[in-house]
């Protein structure tokens, strides 16, 4: 039996053991790490976790041990599994991942980092089943799950062994039941081909650092042996060519950026699905000089565009816009902003880029962004500006034809508040699709008075259906004028308010505060619709 002057002894070998995995006792890797100009796996949950724990943020410690840690490790002393026959022993602290609770914003958050510097961030099995019992704790405590991702990629050393490969992995299956339960955010802060990757397809929020970051099914060397292209792995998989690509949330210049938008984006979002939204404290105004210029944002010729970003300034709370996926389908925006300090979700045509028409990227950007915010319980606010769905071979090839689906199946299985504007255009299928009127029996239904509403573009019904008036006029030209003048009375938003197909039209500068009103009085969930009903069927 061990006695009270043994312990010394025991707590020296303790605290010799932990400093050897911190990084003051991996001098050489970390002037590794660092001269690649990237933080260490350590250094980044410093970075993102609060200063001193729960307390530091306003959540009053139990005991003063509460104070303490900001970060508790999981699975320090961790290490490689056995090699595959042939291989050589490994030598991996915490088997290159660091894992383990933080503190975010005065909330609980689980995290993985993985490192660099280890085996280049590989995943072992012992570091899957570190990953693994951290999705088992964000699942069961309902937790938030951040997966800073440096390296990666099934560990060679490991993988040429059929007895490890013939398991497969039961974490893309824990991803899945964790999806919708509680946000899952995957950063890329290096490379991120392979497992980091197919991490990212099943997150709800992918940020890649610039020049740093890497995400993609493979890298350059194995795509050229494969395919012969010849493509530097920026080009190839970089934070810019992969938002284009619509893979990529959001880019950020440094990775000190990447994980203050992670604290952001988790910032909009509950714990839990059933979590409350984390309201922020007032007093909440949207930023003077947009809204002072909201009543002539958008201008009185049809055919001249506008940002609708400037719409969206004028409505929400000052310096809470979070736009996702601006590369992607530049044709609508995905913005996370507050009104009241209250979380809502954005969607919004864009009519600087293709007059906001729809095709099949912005179909799937607004469905995967509406499953997000109906996952976790965030209102929705769709502003109309629209002249229709995209037509053409193009768009034919694109699947639009099935892809425009996803997003009505998303808007029309959503049990949060809707709320839908139409500021100028809203066409025919792409109206419905996007909400407009009593489509999806919004809790509001507004239009503005440059609102036109109808089944297909004025000119475009009159070179069709009156054709052959028109070429039989005297004067062709004048006729063609004539006639899309007077049908253009027939679509305007008061004629649409007379049929009762929306509930009011109003000021743009009045729009703010008919929406605040009406999210104090929606219910936060609708029931379900079709009780009984196992899932509906995505058209992709």
């Amino acid at each position: 039996m061990t006695g009270p002057a043994d312990r010394p002894d025991h707590l020296a070998e303790l605290a010799r053991r932990r400093a050897a995995l911190d990084d003051a006792g991996r001098p050489d890797a970390v002037a590794k790490q660092h001269a690649r100009g990237r933080l260490t796996a350590r250094e980044r949950i410093a970075r993102l976790a609060d200063p001193a724990g729960p307390s530091a943020s306003g959540v009053a410690p139990v005991a003063e041990a509460a104070l303490e840690p900001a970060f508790a490790e999981l699975g320090a002393f961790a290490t490689p599994g056995e090699a595959q026959p042939g291989g050589g022993t490994l030598d991996g602290p915490g088997d290159g991942v660091v894992t383990g609770a933080a503190w975010v914003d005065g909330r609980a958050v689980m995290v993985a980092s993985f490192d660099f510097t280890v085996l280049g961030g590989s995943n072992g099995t012992v570091g899957m089943a570190k990953i693994g019992r951290l999705i088992d704790r964000a699942q069961r405590d309902l937790l938030p799950l951040v997966l800073l991702c440096d390296g990666g990629g099934h560990r060679m050393q490991e993988g040429l062994d059929a007895r490890h490969a013939a398991l497969g992995s039961p974490i893309l299956q824990r991803l899945v039941d964790l999806s919708g339960l509680v946000p899952v955010v995957v950063a890329m802060m290096g490379p991120g081909f392979g497992v980091s990757t197919t991490f990212a397809a099943l997150a709800d929020l992918v940020v890649v650092v610039r020049g740093q970051g890497l995400i993609g099914m493979a890298s350059a060397p194995f795509v050229a042996a494969a395919t012969g292209e010849r493509l530097s792995n920026e080009e190839l998989a970089g934070a810019d060519a992969q938002a284009a690509n619509g893979i990529v949330d959001l880019v950020a210049d440094d990775e000190g950026e990447a994980l203050d938008a992670i604290r952001a984006f988790l910032g909009y979002l509950p714990s839990h699905a059933d979590g409350d939204l984390p309201f922020t404290g007032g007093p909440h105004a949207p930023d003077a000089d947009a809204a002072a210029v909201l009543d002539a944002v958008v201008p009185a010729d049809p055919r001249r565009a506008y940002d609708v970003r400037d719409v969206v300034a004028g409505i929400a709370d000052e310096d809470t816009l979070l736009e996702l996926r601006t590369a992607a389908a530049p044709n609508l925006v995905t913005a996370l902003v507050r009104l009241e300090g209250r979380p809502v979700g954005v969607v919004a045509n864009q009519p600087r880029h293709l007059g906001g028409a729809l095709d099949s990227g912005a179909c799937e950007k607004a469905a995967h962004f509406v499953a997000l915010c109906d996952a976790f319980g965030l209102p929705l606010v769709v502003l109309i500006d629209l002249p229709g769905f995209l037509v053409g071979r193009e768009a034919e090839r694109s699947q639009l034809a099935r892809r425009s689906g996803r997003l009505m199946l998303e808007l029309g299985q959503a049990t949060v508040p809707l709320l839908t504007v139409a500021l100028r255009k809203g066409y025919g299928a792409a109206y419905i699709a996007m909400g407009g009127g009593r489509s999806n029996d919004a809790d509001l239904a507004l239009a503005w008075p440059t609102a036109e509403l109808c089944a297909m573009p004025i000119e475009s019904a009159v070179d069709i259906a009156y054709r052959r008036e028109v070429e039989a006029a005297e004067d062709p030209a004048a006729h063609r004028a004539a006639l899309v003048e007077r049908f253009r009375q027939n679509v305007d938003p008061y004629r649409a308010a007379s049929g009762f197909g929306i509930d009011d039209v109003v000021a743009p500068s009045a729009t703010r505060a008919l929406l605040c009103d009406a999210l104090r009085r929606a219910q936060r969930r609708r029931p379900p619709r079709v009780p009984g009903k196992r899932r509906t069927i995505s058209p992709i």
